[in-house]
């Protein structure tokens, strides 16, 4: 566990980690685009 948390902790401090979270960032914003225009514009009308 040692091992894991030293390892953990060289890869936060080379900037890895910034990196991750701007593309969970763009991940989140990106899905929701998709989700937007596919319920708007590919079935504008919902059957229930």
């Amino acid at each position: 566990m040692k091992k894991f948390i030293e390892e953990f902790k060289s890869f936060a401090l080379r900037g890895n980690v910034i990196d991750m979270s701007v593309g969970v960032i763009i991940g989140g914003a990106f899905t929701s685009i998709v989700t937007a225009v596919t319920d708007n514009l590919f079935t504008p009308y919902s059957i229930s």
